[in-house]
């Protein structure tokens, strides 16, 4: 092939923006019963997340028009459906209402009429012929939150719990017997600091007395509570470094061993597990997640997450066996009496729904698995742990570019995209992701980085952030530039940094504090730290606390981290992508930005797109925001 050079933005290249928003289409929730297995479908060509249900070979969509499955509690949802006696009870996204639906039927009933909630996380209670919820309640400007019960056969409400300012993960035992749900109160959030409680059934069907099981000293986040089918009530705690799964045993969590043991000796006398050092879930900002389910015998089906992978492993008496070994990343974990279930990701090839033989272990996709491009024009993730500072390493994935077709002089090197992922306790994964094969396509290297703070590394990487949000975070994309640039894998006078939410707020810190950029794109981010603390929901509204500090005990700390305040010392040109929607975000923040901006000279666009929340959905907005972004940085090259 020739090596002409070819200017950026020339290259020929078949992996367009429209096919790259069309390739984002994801699955949720697995949840298995009535003979098959059920999941949510996001497909953004209609931006709808359908229900499907697979029986006996073959997959079917239950959601008719005019129906969309997502929950908006705290915003992020979770937790939109679950089965019943005769079907499945669902949260419409339109109304934020739950709807009853037989499964020979598709025309779902309205089950609840208050407006002013939202409903998520829901559980059929068949003993009590209802459906447990998390209910959020808006006011006016005050935001509660509780779990309800609602009648099936009149959808009247009662109050199960309240008095905590968030609960999460309602569950019964299999008996209907029991309750156990997650809780916490501000200023805390679900991955710093939690407790784990539960009540039981009283001979007159109400629920007794609540009884905190776990988490009331602090410093412990618990998640992900469930009771196995033997009624043994299990939990997800941190308490250890890492989410590992613990089990109640006489009124306490204790750790669980994870290969099976001889259940006919006493606890204390058996042998203690080594300390495991992965993490076996990642943070809690959805709810519904299932990321480990109890076997019989005291077998676990469960994620290892180490260097960003969540590698599938089934825990037994003989052992540990690796599951779907030709995937990166498994998550919603689901188990009937033949089979595993499984939501997968690889780096060449789309988001699948996965069925496991459990005896021969033999892997069979029953949805998605597309691979949107040619193996060889793949750019593949090269896990990479680079210095910091303080001493410390942090963790990032490279992209190289890898298209046949891109057309560049002999030994250049190609410039470089820096990735943020939002949360900031979030994480990116070694996965198929589009919007990253959209820049190899147009060779553009990529590195996606798991800064500080990152989940997936322990606790205390996680927690590394407290405090340091605006440091730490910039200082890690600000190395990984430094460390790729000194192994001569990237032009560093050619590096872009773009993020959104949080990582928008990493990339516009990271514009002000360095010159390293030679632009940056800000997707709904954070531009005032305040400001959003003033006015964002209920949820995150104590993270700034905890990111950066008190603003009363730490004024000036708020007005160093503040990228609005220092706008005249970014120089390179900056673009700004917002949902119009945003209750997170909110668009008169971003405007404030781009507004400083323009004063102090710097180039700048900023584009609105007027139906979107806080994340874009809708597959013509997804790719007109790439399309934006690619355009933005070729005018820079």
């Amino acid at each position: 092939m020739s090596k002409t050079a070819v200017p950026y933005g020339s290259w020929p290249s078949e992996w367009s923006a429209e096919q790259a928003a069309a390739a984002s289409r994801d699955f949720a929730e697995l949840r298995t019963g009535h003979g098959g297995l059920f999941w949510i479908e996001y497909d953004p060509a209609d931006a709808r997340s359908t229900l499907w249900y697979w029986r006996d070979g073959q997959a079917s969509c239950l959601t008719p028009p005019g129906f969309s499955l997502r929950s908006r509690v705290y915003e992020y949802g979770g937790g939109a459906f679950c089965l019943t006696a005769q079907g499945i009870a669902f949260v419409n996204e339109a109304d934020q209402q739950i709807y009853i639906q037989c499964l020979d039927q598709l025309t779902p009933v309205a089950l609840t009429q208050n407006l002013e909630c939202r409903y998520g996380d829901l559980q059929f209670d068949s003993r009590g012929k209802a459906i447990v919820a998390l209910e959020e309640r808006h006011d006016g400007e005050s935001v509660e939150h509780r779990l309800v019960s609602l009648a099936l056969d009149d959808g009247k409400r009662s109050v199960l719990v309240e008095g905590a300012d968030f609960y999460s993960s309602p569950r019964l035992d299999p008996e209907g017997a029991r309750l156990a749900w997650i809780e916490w109160d501000r200023p805390e959030q679900p991955w710093t600091s939690t407790r784990l409680s539960c009540a039981e059934r009283t001979a007159d069907g109400r629920w007794g007395s609540v009884q905190c099981i776990a988490g009331a000293g602090g410093q412990e986040s618990l998640q992900q509570p469930l009771f196995a089918g033997d009624g043994a009530l299990y939990c997800l705690s941190d308490r250890n470094g890492w989410w590992h799964p613990l089990r109640e045993r006489e009124g306490q969590l204790v750790v669980h061993e994870l290969g099976g043991g001889d259940r006919s000796a006493p606890y204390e006398s058996q042998p203690k597990p080594a300390v495991r050092n992965y993490d076996c879930a990642p943070a809690p900002w959805q709810l519904g997640t299932a990321s480990f389910q109890p076997l019989a015998g005291g077998g676990m089906l469960l994620t290892h997450m180490r260097d960003g992978f969540a590698l599938l492993h089934e825990h037994g008496p003989s052992g540990v066996r690796s599951l779907a070994t030709e995937y990166s990343r498994c998550r919603q974990l689901a188990v009937d009496g033949r089979f595993f279930y499984c939501i997968a990701g690889a780096p060449d090839r789309s988001s699948a729904v996965l069925m496991i033989d459990r005896y021969s272990g033999e892997t069979r996709v029953l949805a998605g698995c597309e691979q949107p491009l040619p193996g060889a024009q793949v750019s593949h993730p090269q896990s990479l742990y680079f210095p910091t500072g303080q001493g410390e390493s942090a963790h990032a994935y490279l992209y190289l570019p890898n298209n046949a077709d891109y057309c560049g002089m002999p030994g250049e090197r190609p410039p470089l995209v820096v990735f943020i992922h939002g949360g900031p306790t979030s994480a990116c994964y070694p996965v198929f992701d589009a919007r990253i094969q959209f820049w190899t396509q147009r060779g553009f290297a990529v590195v996606d980085v798991n800064y500080r703070g990152s989940s997936g590394f322990g606790r205390a990487y996680r927690q590394r952030l407290r405090g340091q949000w605006g440091v730490l975070d910039v200082e890690d994309a600000c190395q990984v530039v430094r460390a790729l640039a000194a192994s001569k894998q990237i032009d560093p006078s050619r590096v872009f940094i773009r993020g959104s939410s949080a990582g928008g707020y990493t990339a516009l810190c990271a514009l002000v504090q360095s010159d390293l950029f030679r632009g940056g794109a800000s997707l709904y981010g954070v531009s005032d730290p305040l400001a959003l603390r003033r006015v964002t929901h209920k949820f995150e509204a104590d993270y700034l606390d905890w990111l950066i500090g008190d603003p009363q005990q730490e004024p000036e700390r708020y007005r160093e981290r503040t990228p609005l305040l220092h706008a005249e010392q970014i120089t390179a040109p900056v673009l700004f992508l917002q949902g119009g929607q945003d209750a997170v975000v909110l668009p008169e923040q971003t405007e404030s930005m781009v507004a400083a901006l323009r004063r102090s000279g710097v180039a700048v666009e900023y584009q609105q797109y007027p139906q979107e929340r806080h994340g874009f959905r809708e597959a013509a907005n997804l790719a007109n925001a790439l399309q934006r972004e690619w355009h933005f940085y070729q005018r820079l090259l």
